[in-house]
């Protein structure tokens, strides 16, 4: 049998993953059932043979996965199978599916577009999102808003990269185990200059810990293939300092980012982390619209990319410490593209 095109955990803790046969035709494997071999024509994926009684929905996941990570410019594919319409409902309740194109006793066509495919949780998400929590409003200082869960430990996000043949993951930092990277990458000369917090191992495992305290920031290592490379910080901006500046949600995030290893600069690993940031940023709660950046106004190269992949400059704002512009990107737009 062929490596796997795409795996994915399902809640049960079992697995699915997709083989290719030969070309255009492929079988899905899912733990306790028997495989269902499939075959693809275009945008049509025929799954061949009945659906097993109470097989898990979300398994067909790897189907979709298989097709729309290895055909980014594919906008939607549909699927053919043998199951009936309450399984069928079932799978676009469960966000598998958006759209039921045709039901009859034996069989049910299924549509599923590329946003709706990459906006599902399942394949990417390590960790309970965000989303699980119920909106409760408290103040930080002056400010009101949504009461934030408390942060989880170790991973959180993970994505395959064909293009580049490798794997992103997030984790939460953890200082015990990255304070001395952190620190080398916080005192390179560019990063220093940006965003100066340049200090010795002390004052960065204070400051650690005070993001990891602070409920409006998630603390971030990025990996490629489990190797640490950058630092991010999410927040929430309905109590950060950028709120007062434009027309704030309760569930806009902005971000900061140190890539602090040279051999991950390219343009290649850049959209790779960066589309992979966002997509995290939206999983985590289907509530955020929008994501915000604040680069200082010199930093020409960060905002252009920026506005290259979707970013609007909304303004230029002072804050206390820089003259920054404003930037937002749209989770419809971010969905819409190839991802």
């Amino acid at each position: 049998m062929k490596a796997a095109l795409f795996t994915l955990s399902l809640n049960d803790g079992s697995t699915a993953s997709v083989h290719e046969a030969e070309e255009n035709q492929g079988s899905l494997h899912t733990e306790g059932f028997a495989a269902l071999n499939f075959r693809s024509d275009g945008e049509l994926i025929e799954i061949l043979g009945e659906v097993p009684p109470n097989y898990p929905a979300s398994a067909l996941l790897a189907v979709l996965g298989g097709h729309f990570c290895h055909r980014k410019k594919s906008a939607q594919v549909r699927v053919r199978l043998r199951a009936g319409r309450d399984f069928a409902v079932l799978a676009i309740r469960l966000g598998v599916f958006d759209t039921l194109l045709a039901a009859d006793a034996h069989q049910v066509e299924l549509q599923c577009r590329r946003s709706t495919f990459w906006q599902h949780p399942l394949p990417w998400l390590s960790a309970p999102a965000s989303a699980h929590t119920a909106p409760f409003y408290q103040f930080s200082g002056e400010k009101r808003h949504p009461q934030r869960p408390p942060l989880p430990q170790g991973e959180v996000y993970r994505r395959r990269l064909p293009g580049l043949n490798t794997e992103f993951s997030l984790r939460t930092i953890d200082p015990d185990r990255d304070l001395q990277a952190f620190n080398r990458w916080m005192n390179l000369e560019q990063v220093a200059f940006f965003w100066e917090q340049a200090g010795s191992l002390d004052e960065h495992a204070a400051y650690l810990q005070d993001m990891l305290a602070d409920p409006r920031v998630h603390p971030l290592i990025g990996c490629y293939d489990d190797e640490p490379f950058a630092y991010f910080e999410v927040y929430w901006c309905k109590e950060d300092r950028i709120a007062p500046y434009y027309d704030v949600q309760d569930h806009d995030r902005g971000w900061h980012v140190v890539v602090g290893e040279n051999k991950h600069q390219g343009i290649g690993k850049l959209k790779g982390w960066f589309n992979s940031l966002m997509h995290y940023m939206f999983l985590d709660d289907p509530r955020t619209q929008r994501i915000l950046g604040e680069p200082r106004i010199d930093h020409d190269r960060q905002i252009d990319f920026l506005k290259s992949q979707g970013f609007g400059h909304l303004k230029d704002i002072q804050l206390a410490h820089k003259k920054a512009a404003l930037l937002r990107l749209e989770r419809e737009f971010f969905f819409d593209r190839p991802l």
